[in-house]
């Protein structure tokens, strides 16, 4: 009997990344699959698995609006060990830095149950920024038997934590699979306002703005910074899917009222923002998984945090830190769009995070460990599978 695989995931981010990994997990001839989905996103997680075939063996169905942090881990924690019990995994996959990735890790633990880590081993530095990412992707990595690290960096961070070398493979980042996968069928925009857009042959500023950490101050600031930039830009088309957390749309929408060249939209559809996201000039975002995602389409991104877990793409140079400062957002994204040499600098700048193999290494690195096959080479940057 093959060893059955369970994948765990609750959030669009995370149902993105292992999507390509439950379809690999799906072709092995030497492991099962079972997914298992918590509902901690609901209808953008649903969509998700509608992209790509997925149909989820259980479904959680945590989603409460509101959810505290500690309501949603102690759902997952209640709801997932009787499906540990009667599914008995060989092993349990889960993803990233979610408080679904790392409750399913704990409640797999309990049953003395291997976790595989998916993109393990990105660390910020700051146990608070991304809040509470930082700390979930450090607690899962406690809990861990396999850390599949998307890059070499992520796996000299586990190193210094002292995890066996053994235990880690890089695989580069599932979530250039995905992208691959999904950039290539240009799916149709819900919004005709966006199709319309998308044959203006317009330039493009694609934000995105949700992260916890930003919420009050630094959020007024953005959607001020992003007012100034649509007076001083007026041939530029600023695109803004809004997040649908209130306390979000409070603080950037109001100051966007009016402007002519700013779309605000719902948020994308995972096949939707990837056309978006091949569309624009350039990004601004606070979002981990985008900073990975724009580079593989050559996109300069200007990232509105004071650090990052992702560092790879700022030494590149496709990635930029820049904070919340409104004054320095307004002068960062005018560079880029007044000085063709700073722009072309980010654009053309090497993407660090993958090839488009993470899945395929990630089942390989998970049948030898379970079944002895052989053990996938590291991925590097530059090199072919």
């Amino acid at each position: 009997m093959r060893p059955r695989i369970m994948t765990v995931y609750g959030t669009r981010p995370e149902a993105i990344k292992v999507a390509p990994v439950i379809k690999a997990l799906e072709a092995s001839e030497h492991l099962d699959s079972i997914t298992v989905v918590t509902g901690q996103h609901r209808e953008m997680l649903d969509q998700v698995n509608t992209i790509f075939g997925i149909t989820p063996d259980h479904d959680l169905d945590i989603f409460e609006h509101g959810a505290s942090l500690s309501t949603i881990v102690a759902r997952v924690l209640e709801r997932l060990d009787p499906v540990l019990v009667a599914e008995q995994p060989a092993a349990v996959v889960v993803q990233g830095d979610t408080s679904t990735s790392t409750a399913a890790a704990l409640a797999a633990f309990h049953r003395g149950i291997p976790v595989v880590h998916v993109e393990a081993g990105l660390r910020s530095g700051n146990i608070l920024s991304p809040f509470p990412e930082e700390a979930n992707r450090k607690i899962t990595s406690q809990l861990a038997a396999l850390h599949l690290a998307p890059t070499a960096t992520s796996r000299a961070n586990l190193e210094r934590e002292s995890v066996a070398d053994d235990d880690i493979v890089v695989t580069g980042n599932t979530v250039i699979d995905a992208l691959l996968m999904t950039v290539e069928k240009k799916a149709p925009f819900s919004d005709p306002a966006l199709e319309h857009l998308a044959d203006s042959g317009s330039r493009i500023l694609l934000v995105t703005t949700h992260r916890r950490e930003n919420w009050g101050g630094a959020m007024e600031g953005v959607g001020r910074a992003l007012a100034r930039l649509a007076s001083a830009l007026p041939s530029v088309q600023v695109v803004l899917p809004a997040h649908r957390n209130p306390v979000v749309r409070e603080a950037v929408l109001p100051h966007l009222e009016g402007l002519d060249n700013v779309t605000v939209t719902e948020p994308l559809a995972y096949g939707e923002f990837t056309r978006m996201l091949s569309l624009a000039t350039v990004v601004l975002t606070d979002s981990g998984g985008v900073q990975e995602e724009a580079p593989s389409l050559g996109k300069p991104v200007l990232v509105m945090r004071e650090n990052t877990e992702r560092p790879e793409a700022v030494g590149a140079g496709t990635v930029k830190l820049i904070g919340t400062d409104e004054d320095r957002i307004v002068d960062e994204v005018m560079a880029l769009f007044t000085d063709q040499g700073a722009y072309e600098a980010m654009a053309q700048a090497t993407n660090p995070y993958g090839d488009g193999s993470s899945a395929a290494r990630s089942v390989e690195a998970i049948h030898h460990v379970l079944n002895g096959g052989p053990r996938p080479a590291d991925w590097q940057v530059g090199a072919t599978r």
